[in-house]
């Protein structure tokens, strides 16, 4: 839908509500729930998220090339009662409902699998995001058991994250004129994927020191304030990663960026369902220094990765088959102006491969031959 040049900021408007709406429901659902019991929570959401169904329904319009030329195609068909097909579907066979089921749900696990880009990115931001849920079944122990907090004013607690997450989406928007400059730069006026890494650097350190802030300043002894303020760096650096890692995946695998994206949203919603269920009994039995401090360290073992990728990521590429493969098609793209779908990229990879299967073949069968006749 939006060029690499424009991306960055579209992706920032797209992160707030992901991202503001899990700080912002407790500070309303504190007080709701407070004062018309949890019923009227569940109630408001399910409100909410009909209302947004029902307009994304009617107002949002098909983006996806694809299916516009089929349904352009369709329509010509049933108005000249000729049959026309799409230019990106004239010589593909057809394909049944299973088999485009089989290939959306195996093709993000092949990626999260077989590309350590993928890999890599996915679990640091699996693990980044487990841990703003944990914050879910933290902050309640923290501010209402630890400081007699009621729910309502407990879920103030999370302003401090919805403050840095605000701050840091006005800056990704920001640092879209930085990606502008290096694309500028380039020799073909397009910057390299690397190029969006820059603001994840900052934000991994920025996460490991918001988590160790609020770790050992979220005691009764100190002001509740210290705490919050370290909730505001951590949560500016959850926000830097995500969007920059999450636009470096789409421009790395361009064609397969669903699927890389899939994978990863697949991984992190795992880690966010499962970090909630043992926070309770971590902080129980760690107490609330050394419970909030794990993930810290966690976080610190994976400050090293947006570095590592900003500095060797176009020889990482290089040698992943499917961000090598994404990067030729980008570049046949670009020369030709053509659209390619994920679908024939990867039929394309698989006539690759058996190309290359083919030639080992011959070379090892040839190499046998010459061994047996010098024999």
């Amino acid at each position: 839908m939006f060029k690499a040049d424009q991306r960055g900021v579209a992706f920032s408007i797209f992160a707030m509500a992901p991202f503001l709406g899990p700080a912002l429901g407790p500070i309303a659902g504190g007080f709701l729930g407070e004062s018309k019991g949890w019923r009227w929570v569940e109630g408001l959401i399910a409100i909410f998220t009909g209302v947004v169904w029902i307009l994304s329904s009617v107002v949002y319009p098909e983006t996806y090339a694809p299916v516009l030329l089929r349904q352009r195609a369709g329509a010509l068909s049933k108005k000249t009662g000729k049959v026309y097909i799409s230019r990106l579907e004239a010589g593909q066979p057809a394909k049944s409902i299973s088999d485009q089921l089989k290939v959306s749900l195996l093709r993000p696990w092949q990626l999260l699998i077989r590309e350590p880009i993928v890999l890599l990115i996915s679990l640091y931001m699996a693990i980044i995001y487990g841990t703003l849920y944990m914050c879910f079944a933290a902050f309640p122990i923290v501010y209402q058991e630890g400081r007699g907090w009621s729910p309502g004013i407990g879920g103030l607690a999370f302003i401090g994250i919805a403050i840095g997450m605000s701050l840091s989406t006005v800056g990704s928007m920001l640092d879209n004129k930085r990606y502008l400059r290096a694309a500028a730069k380039a020799p073909d006026g397009n910057a390299p994927p690397e190029a969006r890494l820059p603001p994840a650097i900052l934000g991994s350190i920025l996460i490991p020191i918001g988590l160790f802030w609020f770790a050992w300043t979220n005691g009764p002894s100190v002001h509740w304030i210290v705490s919050i303020i370290g909730s505001i760096w951590f949560a500016s650096g959850i926000v830097l990663v995500f969007l920059s890692l999450m636009n470096y995946l789409v421009d790395s695998y361009v064609v397969f960026a669903a699927s890389a994206l899939a994978a990863s949203s697949v991984l992190r919603s795992l880690f966010g369902a499962a970090f909630p269920l043992f926070t309770t009994y971590m902080y129980q039995n760690l107490g609330v220094h050394w419970a909030s401090s794990i993930p810290a360290f966690l976080a610190l073992a994976c400050v090293p990765f947006p570095a590592l990728f900003y500095k060797y990521g176009d020889r990482i590429r290089a040698k992943c088959k499917y961000a090598s493969e994404a990067a030729a098609v980008l570049a046949k793209m670009r020369a030709k102006h053509v659209q390619v779908t994920e679908d024939q990229a990867i039929e394309e990879i698989q006539e690759q491969e058996k190309e290359r299967r083919e030639s080992q073949a011959l070379e090892r069968a040839a190499s046998r031959a010459s061994r047996a006749s010098h024999a």
